[in-house]
């Protein structure tokens, strides 16, 4: 299996997307698996990425 890399701005567009997801009552398992990462993945760019907008993240 390969891994996908994914630039800064399209991290902080996946973190935007779960907000959202998760505002609308989702949980965070279901969340992950709608944007197609792992939940590892998704708390490490929570942590790295988190108060960050596209352009800040350039």
């Amino acid at each position: 299996m390969s891994q996908k890399r994914y630039r800064p701005e399209e991290i902080v567009a996946k973190l935007i997307e779960a907000d959202v997801l998760i505002g609308q009552g989702k949980t965070v398992p279901e969340t992950v698996k709608t944007l197609g990462v792992t939940d590892v993945t998704y708390y490490r760019w929570r942590q790295e990425y988190g108060g960050l907008t596209a352009p800040q993240a350039k």
